[in-house]
């Protein structure tokens, strides 16, 4: 694990700041929500008003006066607005001053710190127009990526999906052009948290493990965070063995989990079969996923998807159970474990059936040869329909 003082020091300036867009999040949730996940909506919002009069962010500071529906301080606004005017000026100032007596190098520099200001404001609009332009002026592969590195960060602190998209793609389009290690792994970190956001946590661990090792991407999340983001992902989509290799066997992220205790049990639980304890776990987690603005909305599919999985795990070991001895295992009653099998059954999520007269849950383990023999019957004949459209392209 790297130590704390090197990603310091490795990691871009948190602009913008997206724990305002999390605060945000927490105080759009109502207030069962908020008190069933331990949430004092009051004390966020005392935050979130301290950090927007303090950053003079006068914006932002109208959108959330909006949002929460509170009386707009037309005294703190005005004060706001004729601060930033003055700053952006002043940087105005800075960049005409470099481009009649300095070099690109500089005009660069004073063009990028415009783009700060406005982004750290909350002005959207003004900070995607200086960015474009600084774009434009800018050559070296590098400091291209650090401005699209920007771009994305302005797309999630205002989840603005196609802003990140595009940004991402661009972003991938320059590191082949010859990017450093340094900015190939905080590209491998900015599209793992996309993915993430957008439910594929296969993607999502794919590169948040490849990264774990040479986190640097502090602007974005705190170490810690991103290991339970690693860790969330990785235990949806990775199988037994890549699962014991890179988390349960992973060094770097056995360093950390002492200081996460719930997710060592959510691994352990689940890894050594300890199903009513993974179960008490995959609650705790999905409290987890309900606070976190970019997991919310998956929640419900996650917690689904992760039932699914241990059900699976336990059913491979075994050609047929009772649904009593199901239910102990996993600390539910029976008629919880029969609704719940039942659904995913129909739902074809899993390979099995219930005998209801003698209570059995019978294992309909997959044919994987017959399985394999079908895929390729099928592609065949995908194969061959292509052939006979093009040579009667051909003929004519």
């Amino acid at each position: 694990m790297p130590t704390l003082e090197g990603l310091e020091e490795a990691s871009l300036e948190k602009i913008p700041d997206l724990s305002i867009a999390q605060m945000r999040f927490e105080l759009s949730l109502s207030g069962a929500e908020a008190k069933e996940l331990g949430i004092d909506q009051a004390e966020v919002k005392r935050q979130l008003l301290d950090k927007l009069k303090s950053g003079y962010m006068a914006k932002l500071y109208k959108e959330v006066s909006e949002e929460l529906k509170l009386p707009l301080n037309n005294s703190v606004m005005e004060e706001m607005e004729q601060k930033n005017k003055e700053e952006l000026e002043k940087l105005t100032e800075e960049i005409a001053n470099a481009e009649k007596n300095e070099g690109e190098s500089e005009v660069r520099e004073a063009m990028v710190k415009k783009c700060e200001y406005l982004t750290c404001i909350g002005d959207k609009e003004g900070a995607l127009k200086m960015l474009k332009e600084t774009l434009d002026k800018t050559t070296t592969t590098g400091h291209k990526l650090d401005l699209h590195f920007h771009l994305i960060r302005l797309g999630l602190f205002f989840s603005d999906n196609k802003l990140i998209t595009v940004n991402l793609d661009k972003a991938k389009e320059l590191i082949e052009l010859g990017g450093d290690w340094d900015r190939r792994n905080r590209l491998k970190v900015y599209t793992g948290f996309y993915a993430m956001s957008v439910r594929n946590f296969k993607d999502a661990a794919s590169n948040f493990l490849d990264t774990v090792s040479t986190f640097t991407s502090y602007e974005l999340m705190t170490y810690l965070c991103f290991i339970k983001y690693a860790i969330t992902a990785a235990m949806l989509t990775l199988d037994r063995q890549e699962l014991t290799k890179k988390v349960v066997n992973g060094s770097d992220i056995n360093e950390v989990l002492h200081d996460i205790p719930l997710f060592r049990k959510y691994i352990d639980s689940l890894y050594n079969a300890q199903y009513a304890e993974f179960f008490v776990a995959l609650a705790e987690i999905e409290h987890f996923l309900k606070k976190d603005r970019m997991l919310a909305k998956h929640a419900s599919y996650y917690v689904r998807e992760m039932r699914v999985r241990s059900y699976s795990q336990l059913l491979e070991s075994y050609s047929n159970l009772t649904v009593n001895y199901m239910a102990n295992s996993f600390g539910v009653s029976e008629k919880f474990i029969d609704k719940e099998l039942s659904r995913f059954i129909a739902a074809g999520a899993l390979n099995a059936k219930i005998d209801k007269v003698g209570g059995i849950v019978q294992a309909n383990k997959p044919d994987k040869k017959n399985a394999q023999y079908q895929a390729v019957i099928k592609q065949g004949d995908i194969l061959l329909n292509r052939i006979q459209k093009l040579s009667r392209v051909i003929t004519i």
